[in-house]
């Protein structure tokens, strides 16, 4: 192998999309992560190969996957990409005020039960930050945050999202959300203080969309208690599905996070035993993790939950 070159480097959109490549695990899903064509990412990351002197990807059956050297270049990647983030952040606040723009993106029962507190109190201690908020779920929250449109994402430890281990970003947990049974206000369960899921074999059941974390967890809840909940509605609005508990068409595991304005003819219930719950966390890019507007975000959404 030839002797690299002191600007092997240079070229960090190549860099970029063989690190897409490890976390999507194929050349189609990375173009889609990156808009570009199968095509446009096969030369690019035949062209790092060339300028390297190295393969960085190899043939695994009908597949490629990386390399050790490959993996090997990623390692050293992730630091660089940390501390050029690092080094936009430090000089974004180089005067250490907290005066900027924050972009949070979040799922939609965070906007509603997490993210109110939060921006108010950000917007009482730190008056000229301002914080934006859009709605997103992963993958293509992380995409955002990936591509730079927001700072913070706001998830789900589930499906879509990154591992905890992910080199790619600084990960805060913000700790569980449980879920509680909703049923309506004239349910014979309604005036217990807490319901067994066993009591609620026979009920028709709300949740949501197949494959989704509410909707796996009711799965899970009712299989532990011993049985498969007959579902009736798949609904993904929570305002939704508590006018439809209200309405006596069934019931169902409800976020605390969810749990505002609901309607009076329905009553919650926390779940006897082992009380289902989901997991938060927030994340930036690793090496933003320094910034004081970002410190200050992160700081209050621990404390929000």
């Amino acid at each position: 192998m030839k002797p690299l070159s002191h600007d092997f480097m240079d070229d960090l959109r190549r860099l970029r999309v063989l690190r897409e490549f490890r976390e999507r695990g194929t050349v189609t899903a990375t173009a889609g992560a990156l808009h570009l064509t199968p095509s446009a990412v096969s030369q690019q990351l035949a062209g790092l190969s060339h300028d390297l002197g190295f393969p960085v990807t190899r043939k695994d059956g009908r597949r490629i996957a990386l390399t050790p050297r490959g993996e090997a270049l990623l390692a050293h990647a992730d630091a660089v990409f940390a501390q050029l983030e690092h080094a936009r952040h430090d000089l974004q606040t180089f005067d250490e005020t907290l005066r900027g723009t924050v972009r949070i993106g979040a799922f939609s029962t965070a906007l509603a039960g997490l993210l109110p507190a939060t921006l108010c109190s950000l917007a009482t201690n730190h008056p000229d930050l301002v914080v934006t908020v859009r709605q997103s779920e992963p993958p293509q929250l992380f995409d955002a945050v990936d591509a730079g449109r927001l700072d913070v994402a706001i998830a789900v430890a589930f499906d879509g999202s990154p591992t905890v281990g992910d080199p790619r970003y600084h990960r805060v947990e913000l700790g569980a959300d449980v879920l509680d049974i909703a049923v309506p206000a004239d349910h014979p369960r309604a005036g217990d203080s807490a319901i067994d899921l066993r009591e609620l074999a026979k009920d028709p059941w709300i949740t949501g969309s197949p494959g989704g974390c509410c909707a796996s967890i009711t799965a899970t809840a009712c299989a532990a208690a011993g049985f498969t909940p007959d579902i009736r509605h798949q609904v993904d609005d929570w305002l939704a599905v508590t006018q439809l508990v209200a309405l006596g068409q069934g019931v169902t595991l409800l976020p605390r996070l969810a749990q505002q304005n609901l309607p009076p003819a329905l009553t919650v219930h926390p779940v006897a035993g082992q009380q289902p719950r989901r997991h938060l966390f927030a994340a930036v890019q690793e090496g933003a993790q320094g910034s004081p507007l970002l410190q200050a975000v992160l700081t209050q959404l621990a404390a929000s939950l």
